[in-house]
């Protein structure tokens, strides 16, 4: 999912200008030897364009009627005998739970809320600064058969099966800190106390994971999972989604609010540990298991052992199946006691003969292990069943996210009688800590003010104009803006029930409708039918043989028919076959049915990655854009995509526009980084010959030599996913990389910069208090739910037609180029209205979109090989995109 990876050729020719070579040593007077100080601006104002709207969202008023309190943090410290620190969250709650029972007149009878690890918090003061604690807890164990050196199993203790043994645990809790409720509790006075407001924010959202955490739910930050199978869904493969509930206090400018939102997550399928399997590897009978995938998939799970009503945690599975693996058993003398003779029995006759217990499916399964590293304990398979709410953690299958994302639907109305409901009971209006500072949660939801922004009109083809309508438009009996001609291209099929020819007079006739002069293809070229089970970089490199045997000189676009829509194994290797080493467009597909539609869309695609425009705003068509149109503006989006696996690199994508003073052409380039890591560390990166083999060098090269070898010197920055807490990351270390990138080819002034976070991962959910459709396409809702402070605003550019709309969350933090509100809300309302794929306004600006599709496209050259074997690292270099290629709209 990335673009050319730091090499030794450069990325692009330097520009013919006056400006000094990128690779030659620049002077270093003209490179800022401190990096410009920039910090998050507040809000300049907000926006008055559109039409009014009521609306209601998730957000409940909390109203504070004891707003003087101090609440108290202190710092817990939880160890063994040993002096051994307590680690677990759940063992530490425990601990503290424990605590309280046994000395809550110590501590005054006062209640607090725990975090289960180092924080504690009171309302009010505890009688004393300091304590220290010895807490017992009864630890249920039972009689285990562990091996030994040599592997085998040997009797551990003379306990009875359900015996208890004291656990002693050490507390020690000191006074921390003071927290002024008044922070969060009166508008006027928490607006310049940030600080403190997010410190008591932090108590009352413990105060709510504590309440979950004590009725055993499953925590996931602020969302808790009940264990209900009611709030269960199978996606497949063994996987379940199950529904529960985010809930978090929040400051905004009418003062403290409870958000409250449906959540989902997804949790291994809990049951027996055979059917897990069994739906895991999506097979229909045991024998077909894979047991080394089996291994992997099981490691660290918990099970409970049906026969003892005990839970284990999985280490691993026997080297032999349960009738061959051996352990070492003695024999009781007739007198009763143990010290008689030792005999060798496997796992399957000690169950069997000994325990009475028949084992109809276990006999040629491998036992699973639940004991130590140097001391196994086994138990057969069907003896053992998968305990509830444990989380899945692995990436998602596209079949999986798909069932997850249609399973999760919810009608707008449907969502907010649930949130009623959810408030109404899981409220905290009874909880002690909370009643200390008389704190009460209204039951409705907040009313506020929105603004439908009008659809910018676009500009299409044969000078006619298409007027949006409900975040649509129509490209029927209209040609597109600017087509191409595709004179020499070549069909591929890996699939066997296409019927290719069909396929392409129908391309050609459907492109003739929108101005695209297609010829017929100078080759349809099937794959060899024994070809269809070999691996898929074979199938690849022997469609290729194929295909150069067939053609005289390089073709335009090369069409692949794919076998499967979804997780196809051959689009990795075949999009970096075409787009690294041939240097050929090539359009994939997988078409179930083939209709005008399909065609149409995949003729958007396809023009674009040759150099066409199917549509530019109007106002950008005739060079109409506020604060652009005179000055070079480069318009850049961001974005990290994270593989789901810690040992796999993230792939970090940025996109920049080219053409100025347009908007909607782009190009991208992408790189490796260290796996979960948001920060893009490749914006600059010098060399040591004194030049610069960065992303953002490439991207302003390629804005110089397409907008007529003009310099940009203004930025406007799209930055996806980063949380509030990296926000001044952002504007430090990803700022300070893209003016280090920007001086080195040669300019000595800082440019300006307008940077913005779109967040799409949040739980505000704005719905109309008058209807009960979704909120229409352009609402923008930039006060009463806002931050206090700083300067964001909530925007919902396309239409939600199944679900409940997620209007996305833009935050400014930076704006030197000087936008009014109204201005830069347009400017992000209309970059939702120029993603060439689409007809349909986009949730997120187009060169988020793009960012994200680069990554994820380019990020799948590394799927060639399992990049958990094989371990590849964050400094491994992705193939560099062929300079054939490197300008296009590939990621279209």
């Amino acid at each position: 999912m990335t673009e050319e990876v730091p090499g030794t050729e450069e990325a692009a020719e330097p520009p013919a200008s006056p400006q000094p070579s990128p690779d030659v040593q620049h002077n270093m007077e003209t490179e800022q030897l401190t990096p410009t100080k920039y910090s998050i601006m507040s809000r300049n104002g907000v926006g008055t364009a559109g039409k009014h709207i009521s609306l209601l969202v998730n957000l409940f008023e909390v109203s504070v009627n004891a707003p003087d309190t101090l609440f108290f943090q202190y710092s817990v410290a939880i160890t063994l005998e040993d002096k051994r620190a307590v680690e677990s969250k759940v063992i530490g709650r425990k601990v503290v739970n424990r605590l309280y029972q046994i000395y809550s007149s110590e501590l005054g009878g006062k209640r607090f809320a725990y975090d289960g690890g180092k924080t504690l918090y009171t309302a009010g003061p505890l009688p004393l600064n300091k304590y220290e604690f010895k807490v017992l807890l009864e630890e249920s164990f039972r009689k285990r058969r562990s091996a030994g050196a040599d592997g085998s199993l040997c009797e551990e203790s003379k306990r009875s099966k359900h015996s208890f043994q004291l656990k002693t645990f050490m507390v020690e809790i000191s006074f921390a800190a003071k927290i002024p409720m008044q922070s969060i509790a009166f508008v006027p006075k928490w607006v310049d106390s940030d600080a403190n407001s997010e410190d008591a924010l932090r108590v009352l959202d413990t105060v709510l994971r504590q309440r979950a955490a004590d009725c055993g739910c499953l925590l996931v930050r602020q969302s808790f999972f009940h264990d209900d199978p009611r709030n269960f869904t199978d996606v497949g493969a063994g996987v379940t989604a199950v529904s529960g509930y985010h809930s978090s206090f929040r400051s905004t400018p009418r003062g403290l609010t409870l958000n409250m939102d449906v959540s989902t997550t997804v949790i291994i399928k809990p049951g027996p540990v055979i059917d897990f399997l069994l739906s895991n590897q999506q097979v229909k009978e045991p024998r077909f298991i894979d047991w080394e995938k089996a291994k992997k998939v099981l490691k660290n799970l918990r099970v409970q052992a049906t026969h003892r009503n005990l839970e284990f945690k999985i280490s691993g599975l026997s080297e032999k199946p349960c009738n061959q693996q051996l352990f070492s058993m003695k024999v009781k003398n007739d007198n009763g006691s143990n010290e008689g003779q030792t005999v060798e029995i496997t796992v399957y006759e000690y169950f069997v003969k000994h325990c009475g217990i028949d084992l109809p499916s276990s006999y040629y399964f491998p036992c699973l292990d639940v004991g130590k590293p140097n001391r196994p304990n086994y138990l057969p398979l069907e003896l053992c069943s998968l305990v509830s709410l444990q989380r899945y953690t692995k990436a998602l299958l596209p079949m999986q996210r798909a069932s997850l994302v249609e399973k999760s639907r919810q009608k707008p109305q449907d969502r907010i009688k649930i949130l009623k409901n959810a408030v109404g009971n899981y409220c905290c209006d009874d909880d002690p800590v909370l009643a200390a500072c008389g704190i009460s949660v209204d039951k409705q939801l907040a009313l506020v003010e929105g603004r439908v922004l009008e659809a910018p009109q676009l500009k299409v083809g044969q000078n006619d104009v298409c007027i949006p309508c409900n975040g649509r438009w129509n490209l029927k009996k209209k040609t597109l803006l600017q087509p191409s001609h595709i004179d020499y291209w070549a069909v591929v099929n890996f699939s066997a029930r296409c019927d290719t020819s069909y396929l392409s007079r129908e391309l050609i006739r459907c492109g003739m409708s929108k101005g695209i002069n297609i010829e017929r293809p100078h080759s349809l070229v099937e794959e060899e039918p024994q070809l269809r089970r070999s691996n898929p970089v074979a199938r690849v490199e022997r469609m290729f043989d194929l295909l150069k045997s067939k053609l005289n000189r390089e073709p335009k676009l090369i069409l692949c028919v794919l076998p499967e829509r979804k997780n196809c194994d051959i689009y990795g290797p075949w999009k970096k076959k075409c787009l690294s080493e041939i240097g050929v467009a090539t359009q994939c597909i997988s078409p179930v049915k083939i209709t005008d539609q399909y065609l149409n869309n995949i003729l958007l695609k396809i023009n674009s990655k040759l150099g066409g425009i199917n549509s530019l705003l109007a106002m950008e068509h005739s060079c109409h854009l506020p604060l652009i149109k005179d000055t070079p503006t480069i318009i850049l989006g961001m974005d990290v995509s994270h593989r789901g696996q810690l040992d796999i690199p993230s792939v970090a994508a940025v996109v920049g526009s080219r053409c100025w003073p347009l908007i909607s052409r782009y190009r991208a380039s992408v790189r490796l980084q260290a796996s979960k890591v948001e920060m893009i560390d490749a914006l600059y990166k010098p060399l040591e010959n004194g030049g610069d083999d960065g992303i953002i060098r490439e991207l302003l090269l390629d804005f110089y030599d397409s907008s007529n070898s003009r310099k940009p010197t203004q930025f406007i920055v799209f930055r996806d996913g980063v949380s509030e807490s990296q926000f001044q990351q952002v504007l430090t270390v990803e700022l300070d990389q893209i003016i280090k990138a920007y001086q080195r080819l040669g300019e000595d002034d800082v440019p300006k910069f307008t940077v913005i976070v779109a967040q799409k991962n949040h739980h505000t959910k704005l719905f109309q208090a008058n209807s009960p459709e979704n909120v229409p396409p352009g609402t923008v809702v930039d006060t009463a739910i806002t931050h206090p402070r700083n300067y964001d605003f909530y925007m919902c550019a396309h239409a939600g037609m199944m679900g409940t709309s997620r209007p996305v969350h833009y935050h400014v933090l930076l704006d030197e180029i000087g936008f009014s509100a109204d201005g830069l809300q347009n400017l992000i309302h209309s970059l939702s209205y120029v993603n060439q794929r689409s007809t349909t306004a986009t949730s997120v600006v187009a060169p988020i979109c793009y960012a994200h599709h680069a990554a994820a496209q380019i990020g799948r050259f590394l799927d060639v090989n399992d990049l958990s074997e094989t371990g590849l690292s964050s400094t491994a270099e992705l193939p560099r995109l062929h300079k054939n290629i490197r300008s296009s709209m590939f990621f279209c």
